[in-house]
């Protein structure tokens, strides 16, 4: 017998959970992150499976959740694809993660939400200059990596 899929809600809360000691590099609770990256997703029309992705999108690669509860959980073939390819591996070059993202059904709309946040001038503004000269390029350059328009 095949046990449902969790629920929309059931994954944001699942997320908030796993994150709930977590903060962004701002200080702030990391689950705001989560947030906007759904809402982004759904903004920008993504379906459900990009969605549910959309919350998980870090769990694995912080360790918030390992890639053994990924691979048992009651989501779809798909959104566990989409966050399989969001992980990004320790050391792995940028070209890489871009190819994958770009080539897994659906990855790219929920990275696009990702970097539209963390590129966010008033969530930048908070961060000293260099960190925040860092990250801007950082993002830029997985833009163009992942064939996005600038800013």
């Amino acid at each position: 017998m095949t046990r449902p899929l969790l629920t929309l809600a059931e994954v944001e809360a699942l997320a908030r959970a796993a994150h709930a000691a977590q903060t962004d590099k701002a200080g702030r609770p990391y689950a705001e992150h989560l947030q906007a990256v759904a809402d982004g997703v759904r903004e920008r029309g993504g379906d459900d499976d990009q969605i549910a992705a959309a919350w998980l999108h870090d769990a694995v690669e912080d360790d918030a959740l390992s890639e053994e509860w990924l691979d048992g959980a009651a989501l779809s073939p798909r959104t566990k694809d989409i966050v399989r390819a969001l992980t990004k591996a320790d050391g792995e070059a940028p070209e890489s993660y871009a190819r994958r993202v770009r080539t897994t059904r659906g990855a790219l709309l929920v990275k696009a939400s990702d970097l539209a946040h963390n590129s966010d001038p008033g969530r930048l503004a908070v961060l000293d200059e260099l960190t925040r000269a860092r990250l801007t390029r950082k993002y830029a350059t997985m833009r163009s990596l992942l064939g996005l328009p600038p800013g």
